[in-house]
């Protein structure tokens, strides 16, 4: 059976499910390690909340925009599909290249490591354990999803809860902490004076702790109602997002205070470890375990419906575009990203690949959202159930946003920025391989 004439995915997640991906794409292991660096860059607690607000509101901008791209193309693939349409094969192809191939199989790599590292330290079991563990879970989350999207959507439905019941505890601990004092959390850190431009840069790590909302988008041509469960799905969770890491950081600094949340690596753990000493910070290492193991599902799931629409389009082996006849998953693209962050896991070999598709990550968002302007143009009279409030401001802030991180990012970390273009221009010639061996083939 050819990628031309096979099933095609069936509508089966509705708002919730679809909102579950949204917190469940978000939230993995960086709001249980980035608030460190976010208060190593602020002088006080006032400032750090307002930092983690202003990045929700900015990330709620491009949410938006996600809405009624996915409003308007409801099907599998995302942002692959609206630079496809927009500006042609070659920037789509450059995305998937980058995205699908390097960055997706490159953040299950790390983060499924990640999980094993928190898994082992919960169930005693050594270091020689965490690469194993970490391969045995890509494994598993690939088999759950063999069985199509009804079945991942339970399994991440239990570990959305099990994230957010960990987020609730590590809540109410804080604010036991604080013993009445919560309005200390505010208070300015004399003993943490800040560089100038030190503000805005910690802006950086704030964003990145909010990327991942994008993988509904992916799923998007398995979403029932998408033209109205899309918009309210991604808002619904956004705005989940946002309370969870205001209120985080609250207890961070109810419990810990501004200066013990800078001078922590693990502030999570060490709020536990205050209230219940050592089983504590072995609970939160199952909550973390819990949160980053939803996190592979998502992005296994998502970044397996790109790899099937670049087969279906000619863009990658066409053996890769099948849809299942019973299961109505993409098993083969499923297997291909499955099996390649197994082996970047074993090979250990993730970590620059993660690092270096930074920047590309963030301007797959940017030009994602500009496809938002040709749509507008394009279809001015199309009907669309859903449009961005305030358009163009919202995109253009948004955009602007992206632009401004990776430049910070290219000052900050030139040889990364440096590797990400140069992974991003070395697609090009490929495509044009490929093209030709496409046309030699047929």
């Amino acid at each position: 059976m050819t990628a031309e004439t096979s099933p095609a995915y069936l509508r089966r997640l509705g708002i919730w499910d679809a909102a579950a991906i949204v917190i469940g794409g978000v939230i993995g292991a960086g709001i249980f390690r980035s608030a460190s660096t976010v208060a190593e860059r602020t002088s006080s607690g006032a400032q750090l909340l307002v930092l983690w607000a202003i990045g929700g509101l900015l990330t709620l901008a491009g949410v938006l925009c996600y809405a009624e791209l996915g409003a308007r193309r409801p099907h599998a693939g995302g942002v692959y599909i609206y630079l496809r349409e927009a500006f042609g094969q070659l920037p789509a192809f450059l995305f998937g290249w980058t995205m699908a191939l390097i960055n997706y199989p490159g953040s299950v790599a790390a983060v499924a490591t990640t999980f094993a590292d928190y898994f082992c330290a919960a169930v005693g079991l050594p270091l020689g354990w965490v690469k194993p563990v970490a391969a045995g879970a890509i494994a598993l989350i690939v088999a759950v999803n063999f069985f199509g999207i009804r079945a991942g959507s339970v399994m991440l439905n239990v570990f959305t809860v099990l994230k957010l019941s960990a987020i609730a505890l590590v809540v109410v601990v804080g604010v036991v902490l604080a013993h009445g004092q919560l309005g200390d959390v505010l208070a300015v850190d004399t003993t943490h004076p800040l560089p100038p431009g030190a503000f805005l840069g910690a802006l950086l790590p704030v964003l990145f702790t909010y990327g991942g909302f994008h993988y509904l988008n992916d799923l998007a041509g398995e979403v029932r109602e998408p033209q109205k469960t899309l918009p309210r799905a991604l808002g619904l969770g956004l705005g989940g997002v946002l309370v969870c890491y205001v209120l985080v950081n609250f207890a961070y600094l109810a419990g810990l205070g501004h200066a013990g949340l800078a001078a922590s690596h693990a502030p999570a753990a060490d709020l536990m470890r205050r209230l219940f000493g050592e089983s504590g910070a072995r609970l939160i290492a199952v909550g973390i375990a819990c949160s980053t193991f939803g996190y592979c599902s998502i992005a296994i799931a998502g970044g397996a419906r790109v790899l099937q629409t670049m087969g279906a389009d000619g863009m990658f082996f066409r053996a890769v575009g099948r849809i299942d006849g019973r299961s109505r998953a993409p098993q083969v693209a499923l297997a291909v990203l499955g099996g390649w962050a197994i082996v970047l896991v074993i090979s250990g070999s993730f970590g620059q690949l993660v690092d270096y598709t930074t920047v590309g990550e963030w301007l797959s968002h940017a030009f994602g959202i500009a496809t938002l302007f040709w749509y507008r143009h394009h279809f001015r009279n199309e009907p669309s159930p859903y449009r961005v409030p305030l358009y163009p401001v919202l995109p253009l802030l948004f955009v602007c946003t992206v632009l401004g991180v990776i430049v910070a990012t290219t000052i900050h970390q030139p040889q990364d920025a440096g590797m990400s273009l140069a992974l991003i221009i070395a697609g090009v010639p490929v495509y044009y391989a490929w093209r030709a061996w496409q046309r030699r083939s047929a």
